[in-house]
């Protein structure tokens, strides 16, 4: 009984010990997994499998057959025309139809060498939102594609002052967005942190908050828009200062009165947010050209903007765009600078704009007016391969049935428009078109405009199926000439 009693205490400890030596093992296993100790201290230096993978080593065993080549999606199509009269016969039935109204163009052109393999109807057209194209293929001529918008704070004319200066940056935010959100945009919540971080380093925790929207000039409104635009909530004032395009809250349509004092208001609350005194209420001044720069967000590229815009037909950023236009071109940023200035980048380009009526960048306005040939130039100059830096304007387009203002169009007329037909639309009362880029069953690259400018409203949804099944007849169409 003695020695039982004498080595019970002696297996207790025994067992507590190896479990205790257990858990430390354990426990130095995470730490060590957790701070990556094995590669600090004993030189293990295993690839990961995240920024690695090509690294890493097959399980002992297992033989991995050599890569191959991967087949081939689709083999590349040679350039080709297209043959006219197989063209005429996919339209002309469509074409005729009386619920298209009395003022109907019609023109298609084939992509190979610009040559128009059909017209029919009028000669100029009210092109609504078509007029996109025009403004986004100019911006990307005079700015570039990566050219990105700056919305800055500067110092003031006193060192308790600060100028909110608007850069004209179409899709500045009230506030950060999700990270998918497409194209990533630029806040006014960021650029206060940043602002209150340099007022910090400053010793500044008291300003006055001014804001600069002087880059645009001239009307904010156009003189050629009817009055019930902005009564109806149509198109916002066009500022160079805003936060959500001049609306209330963002996606809603409901559009503020003076778009430069509200983005200076929520960019004052932000800043109080991070702790900054703001004393009085914004008021509008113009930065000194030497200004000491205090923080700055910049836009998206200018080539995902221009995507935005034709994807959603977005006219608040279209206007912003054509007058950067006019500004980059040395002229002022107004409409009537903007007016000049796309004429002026067009007939760079080659593009003949003689006979047309160039008022805006949306195609708001109703005394707007383009001929085919222009949008089927302008189409023309996006898909050449000489002109890499425009090419958003024809691969950005909406994809009938998939994308943007096509997602819900093309539920009629040849399936075989469905994802072939890339176009622009444009719509206001009594209008309606379509231009863009589509490749028939023969490979051949077709440009192509099909604009309705007398449409009756009982006939609104007539008319717009109509015109989709237009350029479905072309996707659908074996329509290359024959070799």
């Amino acid at each position: 009984m003695a020695g039982r009693d004498r080595g019970h205490p002696s297996g207790r400890w025994l067992r507590r010990s190896t479990a205790t030596l257990v858990v430390l093992l354990f426990a130095l296993a995470a730490v060590s997994y957790e701070l990556d100790l094995g590669k600090r201290w004993l030189g293990w230096d295993y690839p990961s499998p995240v920024t690695e993978p090509a690294e890493v080593a097959p399980p002992p065993g297992l033989t991995l057959p050599a890569p191959e080549t991967a087949p081939v999606v689709a083999e590349p199509t040679e350039d080709r025309a297209a043959n006219p009269a197989a063209v005429r016969r996919a339209l002309a039935k469509l074409v005729r139809s009386k619920k298209l109204g009395p003022h109907l163009a019609v023109a298609v052109d084939q992509l190979v060498d610009g040559k128009t393999v059909y017209s029919a109807g009028a000669g100029l057209v009210i092109p609504a939102s078509t007029m996109k194209l025009l403004t986004t293929l100019t911006a990307l001529e005079a700015m570039g594609p990566d050219h990105r918008f700056r919305t800055t704070v500067v110092a003031g004319a006193t060192s308790r002052q600060i100028v909110l200066v608007g850069g004209g940056d179409p899709l500045l935010g009230r506030a950060p967005e999700a990270d998918d959100v497409y194209p990533p945009r630029a806040d006014a919540q960021t650029l206060a942190t940043a602002t209150a971080k340099a007022l910090g380093r400053l010793g500044r925790d008291s300003v006055r908050v001014f804001y600069d929207d002087s880059l645009f000039t001239g009307p904010s409104v156009s003189p050629d828009w009817p009055a019930s635009y902005i009564a109806e909530d149509v198109v916002s004032p066009i500022t160079a200062l805003w936060v959500d395009e001049g609306r209330e809250t963002s996606g809603l349509a409901d559009r503020v009165a003076d778009p430069s004092l509200e983005a200076a208001r929520i960019f004052a609350q932000a800043l109080e947010r991070q702790q900054i005194e703001v004393r009085g209420k914004p008021r509008p001044a113009v930065a000194a050209e030497d200004a000491e720069e205090l923080a700055v967000v910049e836009s998206a590229p200018l080539g995902q903007i221009v995507q935005r815009i034709l994807e959603v037909s977005d006219n608040e950023a279209a206007e912003v765009l054509f007058r950067h236009v006019a500004l980059a071109e040395g002229l002022p940023g107004s409409f009537e600078g903007a007016q000049q200035a796309v004429r002026t980048v067009l007939e760079r380009l080659g593009v003949d704009t003689s006979t047309d009526v160039i008022l805006d960048g949306s195609g708001l306005s109703r005394g707007n007016r383009l001929s085919p040939a222009t949008l089927l130039s302008v189409l023309e100059l996006a898909t050449s391969e000489e002109q890499p830096d425009l090419r958003s304007v024809a691969v950005d387009l909406p994809v009938a049935g998939f994308t943007g203002s096509l997602l819900y169009r093309f539920e009629t007329g040849d399936d075989e428009g469905l994802g072939r037909v890339r176009a622009k639309t444009g719509t206001l009362t009594g209008v309606h078109g379509l231009a863009g880029v589509v490749t028939d069953q023969d490979g051949t690259e077709l440009a192509f405009v099909a604009i309705a400018d007398k449409v009756k409203i009982e006939n609104t949804l007539d008319a717009r199926a109509l015109l989709d099944e237009i350029a479905a007849a072309l996707a659908g169409c074996a329509c290359g000439a024959t070799p």
